[in-house]
């Protein structure tokens, strides 16, 4: 597989400065949605590099700072709960894309973005179903979204220790679900994510 495959596509157009895009985040009952914006430079390698969830955390932390090191330029950007209780949760990823894309300290030209869906950015580009697995640039963005995303998740729970966000993230498991019902939700919940659980 031609890992760059995209990047070359873009580049064979006309395009110098192709960044992927990816977001961390969509699925939790708590914390913000994170999504970075990576542009690396033509055919370079990061071992071990791919998509962030088939990778350990100690691995995907191994690579943080290796991807930063690399990388032509890198963003990494969130929208808060707040934010997708207020414009919902597609809207607030689209959001914390765009603030990826434009924080780029060199800007890009073009954008390989995850998904099927194209967030409204300031540049051209174009969605890949599973880029996170077939684009370089969108693997190293899923990586820094992911563990930018972990590391503030157990931020937040030394500040909110009963909620156990150490051990799900925000994520909605079962142990997240009964200490939510126990203790209802906090400053970092998604509100418009609990109606159903707390209604139940």
């Amino acid at each position: 597989m031609d890992w760059f495959l995209y990047e070359k596509e873009a580049a064979q157009k006309g395009y110098s400065a192709v960044c992927g895009i990816d977001e961390a985040g969509r699925g939790p009952l708590a914390g913000p949605v994170f999504a970075a914006a990576v542009i690396l430079p033509a055919e370079v390698e990061i071992p071990g590099l791919n998509d962030s969830k088939k990778l350990t955390a100690k691995k995907r932390e191994a690579l943080f700072p290796l991807i930063q090191e690399k990388a032509v330029s890198w963003s990494v950007a969130f929208a808060t709960e707040s934010e997708i209780d207020e414009i919902n949760i597609l809207q607030a990823t689209y959001l914390a894309m765009r603030r990826a894309c434009e924080g780029l300290s060199i800007p890009a030209d073009y954008a390989l973005v995850d998904g099927n869906r194209m967030p409204p950015l300031s540049v051209p580009g174009e969605t890949i179903i599973k880029g996170d697995g077939l684009s370089a640039s969108i693997a190293a963005a899923s990586v820094l979204a992911k563990v930018s995303r972990d590391r503030l998740m157990l931020e937040l729970d030394s500040l909110y220790p009963e909620y156990q966000f150490a051990k799900h993230k925000g994520y909605g498991t079962a142990l997240h679900v009964e200490l939510l019902r126990k203790y209802g939700p906090c400053p970092i919940h998604r509100r418009s994510f609990l109606t159903k659980i707390l209604k139940d």
